[in-house]
């Protein structure tokens, strides 16, 4: 299986995520889920694996621009519909390599499993 690099292709770190796969010959899809979107069912599973509170971008402009009574009482369900509604609140790069996926991007994790 090919991996799958899910982002957005402006942010810095989906950016180095992306020159890191290319210098150490991964090839890779990229899906860019500001454009694209991402699937509830896929979604899920990223929250299933890691958690929604890693999944979740609470550090971004989006998710502080929100209302303060969508941030509040935050659950798995509600993270993922707010991660649904936009894309850009969830925490990139997410990097699927078919029976895991890596959320964030730090080259010796990449190097330890990817390469």
């Amino acid at each position: 299986m090919t991996p799958t690099l899910y982002g957005i292709p402006h942010c810095d770190t989906v950016k180095k995520a992306r020159v890191w796969l290319a210098t150490h010959g991964v090839a890779h899809e990229f899906h860019d889920y500001k454009k694209a979107g991402i699937d509830r069912t896929r979604l899920e599973g990223w929250v299933a694996e890691h958690g929604w509170e890693t999944v979740l971008n609470r550090a971004g402009t989006t998710f502080r621009a929100l209302p303060d009574a969508d941030k509040t009482a935050l659950d798995a369900a509600k993270a993922v519909d707010l991660m649904l509604a936009q894309p850009s609140m969830i925490k990139r790069p997410v990097l699927d390599l078919g029976g895991r996926t890596l959320i964030g991007f730090k080259p010796d994790v990449y190097a330890a499993v990817v390469a």
